[in-house]
């Protein structure tokens, strides 16, 4: 575990040095939460990536996005629970799933070593995705975040988020690095939104 955070921190710095160095697309964001009837007071969590390939070597990958959500979540008053995550108020899993999206309107996945899906009351939520139709189309990557935030003692969802993101092939943007950055930021905007409503984070 602690080699882990250690390769989290690493991958925190290059998600900021990147970041300074391309633009990133708008990302499409929908929450869901009962937060108005039970608000969502800030604790300790522990960050649990939902791996579809165990045997993948993915580790700085993961690293790269658990340090996104974590950075998120420290400004938002969560806390790291340093080494004792199995004591933490709160349990967070979170899935990656890419795709290509051809300019003809097909997808396939892309694997990246992370997947499956976060179920729960917000499940079954679809995305539209939009194609650039003006001038010659190409070929985009369409990556989405979707995190589940539980309490620990009773199992509970307490919030639920997806955010995606589309970008060209082979552009800065629809780098892992990046995207997780902009993904976990774009998430974690104004939390714990509306709920049930999409929005669009430039």
């Amino acid at each position: 575990m602690a080699g882990f955070r250690s390769l989290a921190a690493l991958a925190a710095a290059g998600i900021m040095v990147s970041g300074c160095a391309a633009t990133t697309p708008p990302v499409d964001v929908t929450r869901f939460h009962n937060a108005q009837v039970v608000p969502i007071v800030p604790g300790t969590v522990e960050i649990n990536a939902s791996i579809a390939d165990p045997a993948a070597n993915r580790e700085l990958e993961y690293g790269t996005y658990s340090a996104a959500i974590l950075r998120e979540l420290q400004r938002l008053g969560f806390t790291d629970p340093l080494g004792d995550a199995e004591s933490s108020e709160y349990v967070v899993r979170y899935t990656i799933d890419r795709a290509v999206l051809t300019a003809a309107g097909s997808r396939s996945p892309v694997s990246v070593g992370v997947g499956g899906s976060t179920g729960s009351y917000g499940s079954g939520l679809g995305l539209g995705i939009g194609i650039n139709l003006g001038g010659r189309p190409k070929d985009k990557i369409v990556t989405e975040l979707s995190v589940r935030i539980s309490r620990r003692d009773n199992a509970s969802v307490v919030w639920e988020g997806r955010a995606s993101v589309e970008a060209k092939q082979g552009s800065p943007a629809a780098q892992p690095g990046l995207a997780a950055s902009k993904l976990a930021a774009a998430l974690f905007k104004d939390f714990p939104g509306v709920s049930g409503t999409t929005i669009r984070v430039p």
